[in-house]
């Protein structure tokens, strides 16, 4: 399957945004470790989140968590805590060469039973539920937040707390702080104790009804049209985002402001979600460089417009793309030379474009490697790539499942 799509000429609309799936996915666990009691309000309806609610739901031997990374590492600290309880967990054969030693040896040192059901360092795994001691444990500071994050999750009911020590250079810490803001919001004492060591107390959560704000990843799409529309009197309102949000996506607002795309909130009242209203500015820098290391999902969809507006840029800190649904650096490298862009990387580390084109080769579509982010980056390029094909589009169902209604809601011509 492939959309062609055919942006409109003006862009006008009121979108209501998906609940955020990191929020949902971190509550969820939380919500399960509190005995079950008090469903979260406003789950996200994500691919991603649904995995977890069924497998938390049905708790089957077997729990296939498709190619849902959060819920393969969240649900791997959660089982080891499972006491006098025994699954193997699963997924894509993409997710089966995900690695997850880093982990595994983490959560083993705590007293996890884990065993390897296939090839040593990634899933499937075999689990057996038991009462971990916790304790001091360290753990390089530049694996993927979310190793990090099970961990945190599961140390308010550990015997001993958890000690978490993160050596060299910390990676992500916008979500390392969301997961330990949400831990709060359940009653838990869990803080930073300095810039490298982290606390959590042996205090069970406290079940609480819990509403969760919506997504500042799939507002960036939205930036992105905005800024690639031309109409200077477009406008698009985007409703359940929070000012002072804790998700580290929503930096996306202020590297859109470089942009040429100004952000209004209806109310700025703390912890209450509102509108936001996006339009344009007339002010755009004439390069970009940042660093993403702190918010690697939002890379691929300032590559994608930087690039369609004419805008050099370097951008650093992104060597967790390569270990996401596919190697983002060199699927970004290839998709992006369909449109006539020459990218380069540096160590797949650092993607850069100094201005270099090719011939285009647009009409052969653009693969989604089965990366929702390829295709929610790639679909608002159509503003200045008329026509433009998605391949396999389905695949935004994983973060963004109404991604395609809303843009036909704003005036897109979405044609299979």
């Amino acid at each position: 399957m492939q959309y062609s799509l055919t942006a409109p000429s003006r862009l006008q609309g009121t979108i209501k945004l998906p609940a955020s799936k990191s929020i949902s996915n971190r509550a969820l666990i939380i919500y399960a470790l509190t005995g079950g009691s008090v469903m979260p309000d406003n789950l996200s309806d994500c691919d991603d989140t649904e995995v977890i609610v069924r497998a938390l739901q049905e708790n089957p031997y077997e729990i296939d968590i498709m190619a849902a990374g959060t819920a393969m590492r969240f649900m791997t600290a959660y089982l080891a805590t499972r006491e006098g309880e025994e699954h193997v967990l699963t997924g894509t054969e993409r997710m089966r060469h995900r690695p997850i030693r880093v982990l595994v040896d983490a959560l083993r040192l705590l007293g996890a039973d884990i065993e390897y059901v296939n090839d040593e360092g990634f899933p499937p795994l075999r689990i057996r539920g038991r009462r971990l001691e916790g304790g001091l444990l360290e753990v390089p500071g530049n694996i993927s937040s979310q190793f990090i994050s099970a961990l945190l999750l599961i140390g308010p009911v550990l015997r001993d707390g958890l000690t978490l020590r993160l050596t060299g250079d910390v990676i992500s810490r916008p979500y390392i702080d969301l997961t330990l803001w949400t831990m709060r919001e359940f009653g838990a004492d869990a803080d930073w104790e300095d810039f490298e060591t982290i606390s959590v107390a042996a205090k069970p959560y406290e079940a609480r009804p819990y509403l969760i704000e919506n997504d500042w990843s799939a507002a960036s799409y939205w930036y992105e049209m905005m800024a690639l529309s031309k109409d200077e009197q477009d406008e698009i309102r985007l409703e359940g985002l929070m000012d002072g949000s804790k998700q580290g996506d929503s930096s996306v607002r202020y590297i859109f402001s470089l942009l040429g795309v100004k952000t209004h909130f209806d109310t700025t009242a703390p912890g209450v979600p509102t509108t936001v209203t996006l339009r344009h500015s007339g002010r755009c820098v004439p390069r970009l460089e940042y660093d993403f290391v702190n918010s690697p999902d939002l890379a691929q969809t300032f590559i994608v417009c930087c690039a369609m507006m004419g805008i050099p840029f370097h951008f650093r800190g992104l060597s967790t793309l390569k270990i996401k649904e596919t190697d983002r650096i060199e699927a970004m490298k290839t998709e992006m030379r369909k449109l006539g862009f020459v990218l380069h990387d540096v160590d797949g580390k650092e993607l850069y474009w100094d201005g270099e084109r090719c011939e285009p080769s647009v009409e052969q579509g653009i693969d989604t490697y089965e990366d929702h982010r390829i295709a929610l980056s790639f679909a608002p390029a159509a503003f200045r790539q008329p026509g433009l094909c998605i391949r396999q589009p389905q695949v935004v169902s994983k973060s963004y499942p109404h991604f395609w209604e809303d843009l036909e809601k704003v005036g897109f011509r979405v044609e299979s």
